[in-house]
């Protein structure tokens, strides 16, 4: 399956000279039916800063919605396995961050990898909603394959997500399923977490940054005025990045 060329993963080496003589690792994760094109100039950023940055393509993304249809919550959640693992290898210490689902695929690792994350990211993260219609959805995908998708949640004028048109069904089951694996694991998430919430988001609503704040030990928000749901290309990108570098700096000393 051919691959958008702007969705093909981001990758860079840290320069411990600028990172006082340490590699530290950033493993960042996009959202669903994203892909990195939407996390890419926050992990330019933090590269730029001598960070290593890792900023994978989650499989079924960034091809097809009818590819991604094909996948899980658990392909995803094991791909981040890999990179978390291949990034922790090559660095003293790593924090892990994401967008939207790529926020509840975050909180995962940190819970079931305490000894190697340092420290989590997270923007507009997903891990439950208010949202009655998702009810239906077990049942819809046996009827219809795909649903029109509510993308591209940008309140900047002309910037694009490059996120799928329509919305695969059986991987939306496949996450909200995910989604209460992570509701479980979120006690258990030892490191810090700075959690970024754009006042207005018209795709993850408040209760899921609300569940994180309730089960999570050290939460630090921060409101969001002027961005919508991808807030990470999005008018605050600049604050999110500038925040972020001080988090991982702060968290990794």
């Amino acid at each position: 399956m051919t691959v958008h060329p702007l969705a093909h993963p981001y990758s860079a080496e840290g320069r411990p000279e600028e990172t006082g003589g340490r590699r530290i690792g950033v493993l960042l994760s996009h959202g669903f039916t994203g892909s990195p094109a939407s996390m890419r100039p926050w992990g330019e950023g933090l590269a730029d800063a001598g960070y290593a940055v890792e900023v994978p393509r989650l499989p079924g993304h960034g091809t097809s919605w009818q590819e991604m249809n094909t996948t899980t919550w658990a392909d995803w959640s094991a791909h981040l396995d890999r990179v978390l693992a291949d990034l922790a290898d090559r660095c003293d210490a790593v924090v892990v961050g994401g967008l939207s689902m790529g926020g509840g695929l975050a909180l995962s690792l940190a819970a079931r990898h305490p000894g190697l994350v340092r420290g989590v990211l997270l923007v507009n993260p997903a891990v439950t909603s208010t949202n009655k219609q998702l009810l239906a959805a077990p049942l819809l995908q046996r009827v219809v394959a795909s649903v029109p998708a509510i993308g591209n949640d940008i309140k900047k004028p002309g910037v694009d997500e490059h996120a799928y048109p329509r919305t695969p069904l059986r991987a939306l089951v496949s996450m909200t399923r995910g989604w209460a694996q992570v509701r479980r694991q979120l006690p258990a998430v030892q490191a810090p977490v700075l959690l970024f919430r754009s006042a207005e988001d018209h795709v993850v609503d408040p209760s899921s940054a609300a569940l994180i704040r309730d089960r999570v030990p050290d939460v630090m928000e921060r409101i969001l005025t002027d961005s919508y749901h991808v807030a990470t290309l999005d008018n605050d990108a600049d604050r999110i990045l500038e925040e972020s570098l001080d988090f991982v700096a702060r968290v990794t000393a």
